[in-house]
């Protein structure tokens, strides 16, 4: 299905990364991030936003490479995510600006507040992938987009797919847990799990320089 609303920019670099996350990402994370990527253009488009569509689109489309098979679950997802989405970019020849640009927004895509102080493409990733997991302004998008980014890409088992592949990272490598999401998704599924506390950990430093 392509709508007028859920058309995305028929260049040869968005074909390329669209291509790019089939290849790599389960049906249900792919389907996500295409979803994400409509919603986050049709968030610019509203508000009358100025930005590139094309780093938009790649940015949001490779957003979730550090969930994918090729992830090597060394650190925190978003941040492999990033890296993964540079290497692909620079080879394909984007300018090494607008690959910095795609970066941020992959590594911030979950980190609150930041990403709506950068620039246009940068927040406008993130909003499009909150759009997607419900975390939106209710005004951000209107309900036709939404469904028929739906039918285009339907949800499938998103809801029980995404923890069961965060907690698999952090089995994988505890320092996934770096990533908030990942900390979340353990909390919930591993029992006796503990999510990192500063302050503990400044009790600790006291006892070690006390003693």
């Amino acid at each position: 299905m392509s709508t007028s609303q859920t058309r995305l920019p028929d260049t040869e670099l968005c074909n390329a990364a669209v291509e790019y996350a089939r290849t790599v990402s389960a049906p249900f994370l792919f389907h996500h991030v295409m979803r994400s990527a409509i919603l986050a253009d049709s968030i610019g488009r509203k508000r009358g936003m100025r930005y590139d569509r094309e780093l938009l689109c790649v940015s949001a489309v490779l957003h979730d490479l550090g969930l994918t098979t090729i992830a090597p679950v060394q650190m925190r997802f978003e941040i492999e995510g990033a890296d993964l989405a540079k290497d692909f970019l620079a080879r394909k020849g984007m300018s090494e600006h607008h690959v910095d640009i795609a970066w941020d927004a992959i590594a911030l895509h979950t980190t609150a507040e930041i990403p709506s102080r950068k620039c246009a493409e940068i927040a406008l990733c993130q909003m499009g992938i909150a759009a997607d997991l419900g975390f939106a302004p209710p005004d951000a998008v209107g309900d036709e987009t939404i469904d028929e980014a739906l039918a285009a890409y339907p949800w499938l088992d998103f809801h029980e797919s995404l923890p069961t592949t965060l907690v698999g990272l952090y089995q994988r490598n505890p320092r996934a847990a770096a990533s908030n999401a990942v900390e979340e998704a353990c909390e919930r599924r591993i029992p006796g799990f503990r999510r990192f506390n500063l302050f503990d950990r400044l009790i600790d430093r006291n006892t070690e320089t006390s003693s």
